[in-house]
């Protein structure tokens, strides 16, 4: 058994890794993400780590017990959409269901605004004569010679992903599974196909269909690096497990989340999103709103009773719709690489960024474009040198000449000022989305606390947080590389549902009880991989449920599970009702609510870190002061003390202003305010 567990994170700009040895010290590294390939950016990072420990690269692998990645890929894929030439295979009559959109349109004042840009062209969707009552019973046999003539037409027009999409197929998949048999022998060279039961085995129809046409585009891009990355490793010698993060907030292998690629949307958030709840339930707070800053986007979660918001419908990522359970994470375009410029006169920040290559204008990486890291640098919040973990020295006036040519001359302002500005435009931007995510939660911030993690996360807290109303703000020592962090306290998680549609008074509870047996069995053979056994899973059933009319469903608990009985469908309906009025503000408790499915959530527990940071031994921060430098906090320059916070022990208070720097980062606080280092390695800043 390995001596070591790695969380790794692939982000926009970086790539980040924490180390957990089994005495439970964790080692920190940070790596520029290499966007033509990720795994070489993996591999360097995993080069540094065993450079800390002073061990080849080979030996650090063969030590390694597990590695638990998050990743953008899939992210990356649909925002430059960039994937698989994909086709689509549907009940004839439905070729357009992925552009009708439930008429949803994002800008809806705005009658010239575009519509997606396609995942398969309308030529590539081929109508197929077959169907499906919603029992699933054949009103129409599959036409074999259609299906091979599609996929001859799909074949010259050089698609090499396919989803296939049939009306009920969730209900009985047989026609699904023909059509697939036919695909591969009319294209076996095919790289990915995506079967609708297999991706979202429940209605409704463009819901369906949206999901499986990502799945199918990003499938093939996720294969292959995951694939490139096993093999690296294997070369490197690492003969360990490797999972991978979903946005349901739980990991599985790479072989379960190759079929259901899709579900990686939001990996590297989702992991932020679970280590903020460990870590703010070891600090006593049960509600808080989680940001994360990084070098690219700026992502915010609610978590209220320890744990994360996760929505199961409504789910829109980068403009289609995903069908699937998701940590409920937001994202804008406001990192530290976000460019900074000014158009018709007015100052804009984002959402565009630099990323890792150049990189903002102070890294000397060939950058020349003013970014918010420049800002930060100018305004003094940024040591110049040592950043980056002491790898880095700032070019300053690489800087002020970005930010003089970009911001300062446009606006007839000084470079100082324009920096300010940029500070302001880029914490205004970030407020707004956490906002934005409070208000569609129903949720006061003045309730809440703020965690704020990411390499920018606790550069830019102190002014967001007073903005919000929120005193209270939670930096973790480990917040650079957080996320990678919470991978590694995630649990293995399958999520797995059935279709039945039935008012509820109507439901066949021996029907009911077999579908569940039936979820029980699959899940039970997909999370065996895991190793574990059954004391160290957990089962939780459910069932879909909405009003007549509705297209979306609600998850509710069944506490009998497979013991459904007749009498606890009464219960059933008052839970529903309940729940309904609790998260969208109305019921009808005269009205019978509609059973559309049934849901089991399958989860393992995976061994946690003991600690999540590791602490100095200095209780007197007058003896961690290195220095002073002149520091921004909106009223000209002051003169601020800086502390080393890799040598702070539990207790220790630092009145502000200050700014402690911990590798790859900096915690500032403001004048007016205090931090204070909890036993957990948490700072906790509060205001006046």
């Amino acid at each position: 058994m390995g001596t070591y567990r790695v969380g790794i994170d692939v982000g926009g700009t970086f790539t980040d890794l924490i180390c957990v040895g089994r005495a439970g010290a964790l080692i920190l590294e940070k790596v520029p993400t290499t966007p033509d390939d990720p795994s070489k950016g993996v591999m360097n990072g995993l080069t540094q780590l065993a450079e800390r420990l002073n061990v080849s690269v080979e030996d650090f692998c063969e030590d390694i017990e597990a590695i638990v990645h998050g990743m953008t890929t899939a992210d990356n894929t649909m925002i430059e959409m960039t994937g698989a030439t994909t086709g689509l295979l549907t009940t004839e009559g439905h070729r357009d269901e992925i552009e009708l959109r439930r008429v949803h349109k994002e800008q809806i004042w705005d009658p010239t605004y575009p519509p997606p840009a396609p995942i398969a062209r309308r030529r590539a969707r081929i109508p197929i004569p077959e169907r499906l009552d919603f029992e699933g019973n054949v009103l129409k046999p599959l036409d074999e010679e259609a299906v091979r003539h599609g996929a001859r037409r799909l074949a010259k027009l050089g698609v090499n992903s396919v989803a296939i999409v049939f009306l009920f197929s969730f209900v009985n998949p047989d026609h699904e599974r023909r059509a697939k048999e036919i695909l591969l022998e009319e294209m076996p060279d095919l790289d990915h196909i995506s079967m609708s039961h297999e991706v979202m085995p429940k209605a409704p129809e463009f819901e369906r269909t949206s999901t499986t046409l990502v799945n199918a585009y990003v499938a093939p891009r996720i294969v292959a690096y995951t694939n490139r990355l096993t093999e690296r490793l294997e070369g490197a010698g690492f003969a360990g497990k490797m999972v991978i993060m979903q946005s349901t907030g739980g990991v599985m292998p790479p072989e379960y989340v190759a079929k259901k690629a899709v579900a990686l949307l939001g990996s590297g958030p989702t992991g932020g999103a679970i280590g903020a709840a460990r870590a703010a339930r070891q600090s006593d707070i049960a509600d808080f709103v989680a940001v994360d800053m990084g070098g690219t986007s700026y992502d915010v979660c609610l978590v209220r009773s320890g744990q994360p918001e996760v929505s199961t419908d409504w789910n829109w990522r980068h403009r289609y719709y995903i069908g699937l359970p998701m940590v409920d994470i937001q994202m804008v375009g406001a990192g530290g690489g976000s460019i900074a410029r000014v158009r018709q006169g007015a100052l804009l920040v984002g959402p565009e960024s630099a990323g890792s290559i150049p990189g903002p204008a102070c890294y000397g990486r060939g950058g020349i474009l003013a970014t918010v890291t420049d800002a930060d640098a100018l305004l003094g919040y940024l040591p110049i040198a040592g950043f980056a973990g002491g790898r880095m020295t700032l070019d300053l006036d690489a800087a002020r000449d970005a930010i003089a040519r970009d911001v300062a001359e446009p606006l007839g302002l000084d470079e100082v000022q324009a920096a300010w500005a940029i500070e302001r435009i880029v914490n205004g931007n970030m407020a707004n989305a956490v906002r934005r995510v409070l208000s569609g939660h129903g949720a006061d911030p003045r309730d809440l606390a703020m965690i704020a993690y990411g390499g920018g996360g606790p550069v830019h807290a102190w002014a967001q947080a007073p903005e919000l109303n929120i005193s209270r703000i939670l930096v973790p020592k480990a917040s650079p590389a957080f996320s990678a962090l919470g991978l590694l306290v995630a649990d293995y998680v399958i999520d797995l549902v059935r279709a039945y549609v039935v008012p509820l008074s109507q439901v066949d509870v021996r029907r009911a009880a077999k579908l569940l047996a039936e979820l029980e069995s699959e899940g039970l053979s997909e999370i065996a991989p895991s190793g574990l056994d059954r004391s160290q899973l957990h089962l939780s059933y459910y069932a879909q449920m909405c009003y007549q009319g509705q297209n979306f469903d609600m998850s509710v608990p069944i506490p009998e599970g497979r013991d459904l009985t007749d009498e606890s469908l009464l219960d059933l309906a008052g839970h529903f009702h309940d729940l309904h009025e609790a998260s969208r503000g109305f019921s009808f408790r005269n009205q019978q609510p509609l059973l559309r499915g049934l849901r089991l959530v399958v989860a393992g527990t995976t061994p946690k870190p003991p600690a999540l940071a590791t602490l100095g031994t200095v209780t007197d921060a007058i003896l961690a002061r290195k220095a002073e430098r002149d520091v921004y906090f909106g009223e000209g320059f002051t003169r601020t003390p800086v502390y080393d916070g890799s040598v702070l022990a539990a207790g220790v208070d630092i009145p502000g202003p200050a700014l402690i720097e911990e590798p790859f980062t900096v915690v500032v606080v403001p004048p007016g305010s205090k931090a204070q280092l909890d036993s957990n390695g948490n700072y906790i800043l509060t205001r006046a």
